[in-house]
């Protein structure tokens, strides 16, 4: 039974899963999703690090000081001066984020772990403060950002320090999502990258990141088939997740707006119009494509997060 300075110490954190770059807006444009991770967090004065995870992943989940949620909530104690006076904690994560698929699996544990504990504390620190300590653990905005904020963030980073716009699009979109039954590491992922890129890549890439922004927050679902392509990523990373060449046009050609790899993959995510009422479909044929590739793969079908990380019991 916990005592009552447990409770007074104890938060229960929901986060969503995220999707970055939505195709052409690398390390820049992310999406939360309506698939979520829990976190039940209790500082304590004692210097134990007690850690329990159920769901996915749970079996390759690092436990004690090596945790991520535990790192998070260790830097944001030493932040506001406060890490002598909390030395341990107890950490029990209920996870449904797949993980290392390009959902956003890391970055619900660290933003977890900030959110966690500074509701603790009495929030000594704003959201903006907060999405720069994560910034700092994830090494880049594009999943940490939306898991924060919800909806679609576009994120900049000007000499180290980030800056960050969140938008609900006029555009109610469904959020199909093919998961195949592989790992992608990020570091793979960023290793079959170019170092440099032509400029008229670089153009293509800037023009339908424009065309995206502008499309979601107009509401011109006419302009969304032309904004979803890229070409400084996703060629390159196709290798690495086979028939995705495939996936995508399975998926347009059952009626989705366009279709991209989630953050680095290896899951692939597709885009349409909710009223359409297309989502099973595209669902299906994203999920047939994979196994004619000779991959087996499940779809989930989301929707957009509004609220980002949520305190949902105190």
């Amino acid at each position: 039974m916990k005592n009552s300075t447990d409770k007074k110490n104890r938060v229960v954190v929901r986060v969503p899963g995220t999707s970055a770059n939505c195709g052409p807006g690398f390390d820049c444009l992310g999406l939360a999703t309506t698939i979520y991770n829990y976190l039940d967090l209790t500082l304590i004065r004692g210097g134990k690090v007690v850690v329990e995870s159920t769901g996915e992943g749970a079996e390759n989940i690092p436990h004690g000081r090596r945790n991520l949620t535990w790192m998070a909530v260790r830097r944001l104690l030493r932040e506001v001066g406060r890490d002598d006076e909390f030395k341990g904690a107890i950490i029990r994560m209920k996870n449904n984020v797949p993980i290392s698929r390009g959902l956003g699996s890391s970055s619900t544990a660290i933003v977890a772990g900030l959110v966690g504990a500074n509701e603790i504390l009495g929030s000594p620190l704003n959201r903006q403060e907060l999405l720069k300590l994560a910034t700092e653990l994830e090494g880049h905005p594009d999943n940490v950002a939306p898991a924060l904020f919800g909806g679609f963030t576009v994120s900049v980073m000007d000499n180290g320090e980030v800056q960050t716009f969140s938008f609900w699009p006029r555009i109610k979109l469904k959020l199909i999502v093919a998961v195949p039954d592989f790992e992608l590491s990020t570091r793979l992922a960023r290793k079959v990258l170019p170092r440099n890129v032509s400029m008229q890549d670089a153009i293509f890439n800037i023009s339908r990141a424009s065309m995206l922004i502008a499309a979601l927050v107009e509401g011109r679902e006419d302009l969304l088939p032309l904004a979803f392509d890229d070409a400084l990523h996703q060629p390159y990373r196709k290798k690495l997740v086979p028939g995705m060449s495939a996936v995508f046009e399975a998926a347009k050609s059952a009626g989705a707006l366009g279709a991209a790899i989630s953050g680095a993959g290896s899951c692939l995510i597709a885009f349409t119009a909710a009223q359409s009422h297309l989502e099973e479909k595209i669902a299906a044929a994203m999920t047939e494509a994979f196994k004619a590739a000779g991959v087996t793969s499940k779809a989930l079908i989301l929707d957009v997060d509004k609220r980002g990380a949520k305190v949902i019991e105190r």
